[in-house]
């Protein structure tokens, strides 16, 4: 029996190396199909894997709470609703299972250095800032809790902010800059963040205690804060403190029972879910436009294989009336498809790797190939190679011996 599955596979593919060009256009759909369910599913992989981390640099356990009722903008002196203050946030460091507390606030500045200027972002802050957002230092120092207490105008410069001001690598720390009008004396430089989810450059901002952005930059003497992010002590935590925080300022901020909260709180794990499972989706839908390559390949290679009966009809009548079992005709003709999903599955694997790679390169980000990816396209190339194969193998096996040897 293994002798004879070997002669049917040496005629398969002979007859396969008779028609090179026709075989290799055939293959041609199957490599186009596998390379684009690989790269699309690596796409996607990298995607979410980047999504992902860009929602764990904002920190882990974190809850972000925003002035305003969800979905609501109110404006006010500001230009936004002014319903959270530092005075909020200190009373919520207060409460069991809370970590650290940062509050914010921001805004578009020109910052001067000397005769360099340049807009950036100024984000008033707390120390805790660095903790929470995992913010690692180049040079200096970042400011310090008796200096957000005394209103002091230090300030800490992004990678972004740096490079503009310092172009030539020049010593940073203990140098005065011009924020709105005002001296600030730069205490730290950070190491580069880089570019957010949404290709936001992160190192474009300066630092400054919350308080001297409050008072000296914004002149906001209700102390608003635009964000109070929330470190939580444990993840087992997160909804417990949640519901604490949204007891504790509707308490402070004296809404009633039927009074909507002014406030609106944000679970970064419960985002990072989201995510997740979204990005989960989108690369299942762009494998499902991928696949549907593949299956247009399969279709090619039932053409192909209907075309090849019809030329070899008489080739078939011949070996029937020689001994060639129906059986043998079947097993022939359908191990020839799949020979041909095999070579397409197998050069297609390699153009998946390589155009991951080669877009990888051009984005930026890693689209990694993952083993499912390939055992995927594996498996789906022999499903239609047995599948569109079958139908061709099964009318070559049925042909009548007298009639195929009289076939013009």
């Amino acid at each position: 029996m293994a002798v004879k599955q070997h002669v049917l596979a040496q005629f398969a593919l002979q007859a396969l190396r008779a028609n090179k060009l026709r075989s290799f256009l055939t293959v041609l759909g199957i490599i186009i199909g596998v390379a684009a369910v690989i790269i699309m599913l690596a796409i996607g992989r990298g995607a979410q894997q980047r999504v992902l981390a860009q929602i764990s640099s904002l920190g882990s356990n974190l809850l972000m709470v925003f002035p305003g009722a969800a979905g609501q903008f109110v404006r006010g002196s500001g230009g936004m609703v002014n319903t959270l203050t530092l005075g909020d946030a200190r009373a919520i460091e207060q409460l069991p299972g809370v970590a650290r507390v940062a509050p914010l606030v921001r805004s578009n500045v020109l910052v001067t250095y000397q005769n360099k200027t340049w807009t950036t972002g100024v984000q008033g802050t707390t120390p805790e800032m660095v903790d929470i957002s995992s913010l690692q230092l180049a040079a200096g120092r970042f400011f310090s809790e008796a200096e957000v207490k005394s209103l002091a105008p230090v300030a800490v410069l992004g990678q972004t902010v740096y490079q503009n001001l310092f172009p030539y690598g020049g010593e940073a720390v203990g140098s005065r800059i011009r924020l709105r009008g005002e001296t600030f004396r730069v205490v730290g430089v950070l190491q580069s963040l880089g570019a957010s989810s949404g290709g936001q450059d992160r190192d474009d901002v300066v630092y400054v205690p919350v308080t001297t952005a409050q008072i000296r930059l914004l002149g906001l003497a209700d102390q608003s804060v635009q964000l109070v992010q929330v470190q939580v002590a444990e993840k087992d935590q997160m909804t417990a403190v949640q519901e604490d925080i949204t007891s504790l300022l509707r308490k402070r901020h004296r809404l009633g029972p039927r009074q909507a909260s002014d406030f609106n709180i944000r679970n970064i794990a419960q985002v990072q879910s989201t995510a997740e499972s979204v990005t989960g989706m989108l690369t299942l839908f762009l494998a499902s436009v991928a696949a549907i390559s593949l299956l247009v390949g399969g279709i090619g290679v039932m053409n192909i294989m209907l075309v090849s009966v019809t030329e070899r009809t008489r080739e078939i009548g011949v070996r029937m009336a020689v001994g060639a079992s129906r059986r043998d005709i079947l097993h022939q003709f359908l191990l020839e498809a799949v020979l041909l999903s095999l070579a397409g599955c197998f050069f297609g694997i390699l153009v998946g790797f390589a155009g991951a790679r080669i877009f990888a390169a051009l984005a930026g980000w890693a689209a990694p190939v993952s083993l499912f990816s390939v055992l995927l396209a594996v498996g789906f190339s022999l499903a239609i190679g047995i599948f569109f194969g079958y139908y061709p193998a099964r009318r070559a096996a049925g042909l009548n011996p007298a009639e195929a040897l009289g076939y013009e």
